[in-house]
């Protein structure tokens, strides 16, 4: 038997209240109605139920960042206003209420029912005192009498304060009786599946990385000419930021070394900014090498420059001047990493993960992991449309220090990070095991040379 949302596009918003991880079971029901359902997420969402099981949910992207793209290049949040049926909103936040109420589109939440001429439904979520505050009052009643929005009342009871009273999000069926009524008996706004945000393939790994700690290298490095001129490179960082949120996700420690990135970094990682490659080469030296306890894994994920000016001028260069800069090689950090730790215990060794970008051709590959003394090499052809800098999407082959070299299908960043972060997990196991081999061998072996009486 079909469901009451049956071939409709449901956007669900989540906002940054202690109730959203109500949300995930609200998009079981809406998908248990027939309901296609995709996600947005505001920044404080993020912090309380992470993107990766939404993804799994829905087999969509999940919406958390104003700017980033989806996949085939659209923008997620205006697909999600321009293709859904209908927008609910559950928890919304008192902060919510008054942006939306006065039409401020800080996050993909706000933005994609700004965006939107399909109906909303509003279910909030607060302390008592939140809701009956006038504001509060003020912007629900012009959500309903301006905007049409449904507001679905929160309901009495325990609140997250401590305190019991209104505030508590209403009974999921409610909301979803919500969205049902709203949507009516409209023809469904956009039946063609293309048009809509386009379905991704997301398994939900493991957390295998439980009790790792893990350092990721994420943006470029800016080489200063003079205090205002930098040489640089055209990287965004996602696909680092990316590799950071994946291992946090699996259970991970992460220590993120970002240089200038275009992306909103991660909560929950321990963030180290540096903005050249001497201030890189120090927070390495520091993160791998002088923690409290010992790294892991290494992933270096950064677009290091390979020159920097030899002379940079302590002044700026007027252009009257005429500038003519002196290059040198910065060093090969991921290198130096790699010739440190050769040196020390085998059953400690952090598994070392390099980035090559190249133009082309990738032949190049197999020799650099060896030069640099990797455990595998990530390579990629920037030329190629959808891969590189400042793409949502990447196409890389991954080399490994035994010489196989696997060639993956253009991918998500995200997905393409949680397949270099399989390979470490393994590569992490296998350590353990050769070492506890190792142990249970000496302690079996026979003591030789004893003197008996």
């Amino acid at each position: 038997m079909s469901g009451r949302l049956e071939g409709r596009l449901i956007g669900l918003g989540v906002t940054g209240s202690i109730a959203a991880y109500k949300a995930v079971e609200l998009l079981r029901l809406l998908s248990a109605e027939g309901a296609d359902v995709v996600v947005l997420l505001s920044p404080a969402a993020t912090r309380f139920v992470g993107p990766l099981t939404f993804a799994a949910l829905s087999r969509h992207p999940v919406e958390t960042d104003l700017l980033s793209l989806l996949p085939d290049g659209r923008i997620g949040h205006i697909v999600v206003g321009d293709t859904a049926d209908a927008i609910v909103v559950a928890p919304a936040t008192a902060h919510f209420l008054g942006s939306i109420a006065n039409g401020l589109a800080g996050d993909v939440v706000t933005a994609a029912c700004l965006a939107t001429t399909a109906p909303v439904v509003v279910a909030p979520a607060m302390d008592g005192d939140m809701w009956r505050h006038p504001a509060t009052v003020a912007n629900v009643a012009r959500l309903r009498a301006d905007f049409g929005y449904t507001v679905v009342d929160p309901e009495s009871g325990p609140l997250a304060s401590g305190q019991t009273g209104i505030g508590r999000l209403a009974q999921l069926p409610r909301i979803v009786d919500a969205v049902v009524a709203a949507v009516g008996s409209r023809p469904v706004r956009s039946p063609d599946a293309g048009a809509r945000p386009p379905i991704v393939d997301v398994t939900l790994r493991d957390a295998d990385l439980v009790g790792r700690r893990i350092v990721v290298t994420a943006g470029g490095t800016r080489e200063p000419i003079d205090p205002v001129r930098f040489i640089g490179n055209r990287s965004t960082g996602k696909m680092g930021v990316a590799l950071a949120r994946a291992a946090l996700d699996r259970g991970a420690e992460v220590i993120l070394i970002a240089g200038p990135v275009e992306v909103v970094l991660p909560d929950g990682v321990t963030i180290i900014r540096i903005e050249s490659s001497a201030e890189l080469r120090t927070a390495l030296g520091r993160a791998m090498f002088e923690g409290p306890e010992p790294v892991d894994a290494l992933v270096m994920a950064a677009a290091v420059a390979d020159f920097a000016p030899v002379r940079p001028s302590p002044v700026k260069v007027h252009r009257g001047e005429g500038l003519t800069l002196e290059l040198e090689a910065t060093p090969d950090l991921l290198a130096e990493v790699s010739r440190t730790v050769s040196g020390g215990p085998a059953e400690r060794a952090p598994v070392l993960v390099g980035f090559a970008a190249e133009t082309g051709s990738l032949a190049r590959a197999a020799e650099k992991l060896r030069s640099k003394g990797l455990d595998l090499l990530v390579a990629n052809d920037v030329a190629e449309p959808g891969s590189g800098f400042g793409t949502d999407t990447n196409r890389v082959a991954l080399v490994d220090a035994g010489g196989t070299r696997e060639d993956l299908p253009l991918l998500s960043k995200r997905e393409v990070a949680d397949r270099i972060l399989d390979r470490i997990a393994a590569a992490l196991d296998a350590r353990d095991d050769a070492a506890q081999t190792a142990a249970g061998a000496s302690t079996a072996a026979p003591a030789h040379g004893s003197r008996h009486g």
